[in-house]
């Protein structure tokens, strides 16, 4: 009997950036959040968003209430619960994971114990799996380059992307380039390799965990976005509006992070 209800004091808080395209939502982040309370059902399952902007806009726009990791930490402190493992769906250990890691800091004495899983890309073998994860989901002609559009950031983490397109190209996938919205390398520096690649065809998709904005509009949109850009230059493109989410190899990912920190 008391078996039982030690487990129920236990709890897996899934941290997002979050969404307002409620698609993506339920394509995405919801999907993670049910492939880990499957994993462990003895746990019980909390979301939070880091972003307030989204927050906001999701309450304004939607009608929709959800936590911040403070509010987050609140709730489960308050539901009993005693052991706590975070872990996000980030992609780099970024900005986002930063502000995650001081919001935690404060909850230390709140809970018997604090555990936090690591980004989606955290070791060689993370990139090697997330890689083969992408791969299963796109069938490339010959002659054809699969575009990624990462997010970006000023952070140092954004060494990240770089790092994933030379674990492509060492993993034998030379046809795949990666760039990113808002960091280093961005679509300049890839349509220069397109070029000395001398491809024609470009299949353009996503490296985020959702496919909300970016991959609707700077990525697929009709103007102003990469598939514009590349069309533009003369490439047929075909852009797949698919986030990493949505993908099981993804969130087997961290599905794995969370049982390293058990």
């Amino acid at each position: 009997m008391m078996e039982g209800k030690k487990n129920r004091n236990r709890a897996i808080l899934v941290v997002s950036f979050g969404t307002s395209h409620i698609d993506a939502l339920k394509k995405s982040i919801e999907r993670i959040e049910l492939h880990i309370g499957k994993a462990f059902p003895e746990y019980r399952v909390y979301r939070a968003f880091t972003s307030e902007m989204i927050l906001r806009k999701l309450s304004r726009t939607k009608g929709l209430q959800f936590h911040t990791v403070k509010e987050a930490m609140e709730q489960m402190a308050s539901d009993g619960m005693e052991q706590v493992i975070v872990q996000p769906t980030h992609i780099i250990n970024g900005i986002e994971n930063d502000k995650m890691m001081d919001d935690l800091m404060e909850y230390t004495d709140r809970f018997k114990k604090i555990r936090v899983g690591k980004p989606l890309l955290t070791s060689v073998d993370d990139y090697k799996k997330a890689i083969h994860a992408v791969m299963a989901e796109v069938k490339l002609e010959s002659g054809e380059a699969l575009v990624l559009m990462g997010h970006g950031t000023d952070h140092h983490a954004n060494a990240a992307y770089p790092t994933l397109e030379y674990t492509f190209h060492s993993l034998g996938y030379s046809q795949v380039l990666v760039g990113t919205v808002e960091g280093f390398p961005d679509l300049r520096n890839v349509m220069a390799k397109l070029e000395i690649a001398g491809v024609e065809k470009v299949t353009l998709m996503p490296f985020m965990l959702v496919a909300g904005d970016h991959a609707k509009n700077d990525m697929a949109g009709e103007e102003d976005s990469w598939k514009t850009e590349l069309e533009a230059a003369g490439y047929e493109v075909k852009p797949l509006v698919k986030g990493l989410g949505e993908m099981k190899g993804i969130r087997s990912i961290f599905v794995e992070h969370i049982e390293m920190v058990m």
